[in-house]
């Protein structure tokens, strides 16, 4: 598989005679599994048009800062969550001059301010543009920053001159991208995720289970296999289709998770409870379907679940281990009691009474809390935030 499988790429597009490049690279990074959306300066719109990169993409081609189509307008917010990676190809000085000054006064200004996502930029200009003071220290506050530079090459210009400035190839720069989900953060660590719901059987039709996509684990599987480590998912059922790469073990009730999740401990670095696992079962399923009957209630006794998390933290040895606490009140105290009460190294506080994150969703926004401390991650992809985890426990990993 590709790193670049199922990746959302945005694809910035300024004014330069490289943006015919641009549309091999749409080509290129599709080829590796990625779907991709461009976003045209006013400028780059001269040298190629907006149609030819919609025909190529197979999506809309955005161009305007408040968009009438997009939800609330806000465009720029929506790419900005979608987007597991942002490259700015070609990347003009003038491009590279506003993005180093914060300047959001065009949509792709504003999208790599807004988002979360890794930013790339591959430069093209002229070389004496590309040596002048004012551009070099544009690019040493856009390094600093984080932002990575792609190129550039040098070689024969369009002005006739020759040096530093053109933009790298497509091929190189596709291969540069898949390499930006590939930390190696992890490496050598073996990472055990269960994920998803669980199904606590009433009778053969019915069940108890909750509202969990899988979404969360899923994504955060995917992250720590792209940092170098070997995942084992443990997933309840869902209706995604596990990342390639990663082992998977298929459960269906809670039980089935505690089993599969203590027999993965003896070869366990980190393990990660991002499932949505019942508290209760049914005491004894019935063997056939219940039938409605004339009562006007019915009593099922339940009883509790074990505690998978709690016993993996109890384990001897015991792996770095993480939970997750979705609350719909009192957040962080919630969070931070079950922290202590079960013996966690980390967990992932959030808030799922807010409909437009948590469960069934693709963004998600939580706080990582941990003995001596907390972090914030506002609103963003379950994607990016899975990066973001994984990056979070590889540094308290290194800091043992």
């Amino acid at each position: 598989m590709s790193s670049l499988t199922n990746k959302q790429i945005v694809l910035g597009v300024t004014g330069g005679i490289a943006a015919y490049k641009s549309a091999e690279i749409i080509r290129r990074l599709q080829d590796r599994g990625a779907t991709v959306r461009v976003v045209m300066t006013r400028a780059a719109q001269e040298f190629i048009t907006p149609l030819t990169m919609q025909a190529l993409s197979g999506n809309p081609v955005h161009v305007d800062l408040l968009d009438t189509e997009a939800e609330m307008g806000m465009g720029h917010i929506e790419l900005a969550r979608w987007a597991d990676l942002i490259i700015v190809a070609p990347a003009s000085a003038n491009f590279i001059a506003r993005l180093a000054s914060g300047r959001s006064d065009d949509l792709l200004g504003a999208i790599c301010l807004a988002t979360q996502a890794p930013i790339a930029i591959a430069p093209a200009m002229n070389q004496g543009m590309w040596h002048n003071q004012s551009t070099q220290e544009n690019l040493t506050t856009l390094q600093e920053r984080g932002v990575v530079q792609f190129g550039p090459a040098a070689g024969s210009q369009a002005c006739g001159d020759v040096g530093l400035g053109r933009m790298l190839e497509p091929g190189e720069i596709v291969e540069l991208a898949a390499k930006q989900f590939q930390s190696g953060l992890l490496a050598g660590k073996r990472v055990v995720i269960t994920a998803g719901p669980t199904r606590e059987p009433l009778d053969p039709v019915r069940y108890l289970s909750n509202h969990s996509s899988g979404k969360m684990g899923y994504a955060v599987a995917e992250a720590a296999m792209e940092a170098g480590a070997r995942v084992l998912l443990i997933t309840g059922p869902t209706n995604l289709r596990p990342p390639e790469r990663v082992e998977v073990k298929q459960v269906t009730t809670a039980e089935e998770m505690y089993q599969a999740s203590l027999a993965a401990l003896d070869d366990c670095d980190v393990f990660i409870a991002s499932a949505a696992v019942a508290d209760y079962r049914p005491r004894q399923a019935a063997e056939q379907k219940l039938k409605k009957g004339t009562q006007e209630t019915m009593t099922i006794e339940l009883v509790k679940n074990p505690d998978i998390v709690s016993a993996v933290a109890a384990a001897s040895p015991k792996p770095f281990t993480v939970g997750f606490s979705a609350e719909t009140e009192k957040l962080l105290e919630h969070a931070r009691d079950k922290l202590q009460r079960k013996g966690l190294d980390l967990i992932v506080a959030n808030d799922v009474s807010d409909t437009s994150i948590g469960f069934n969703s693709e963004d998600n926004a939580a706080t990582l809390i941990w003995a001596e401390g907390e972090s914030a991650l506002t609103k963003r992809s379950k994607r990016q935030l899975a990066r973001d985890l994984t990056g979070h426990i590889a540094g308290m990993l290194a800091g043992r």
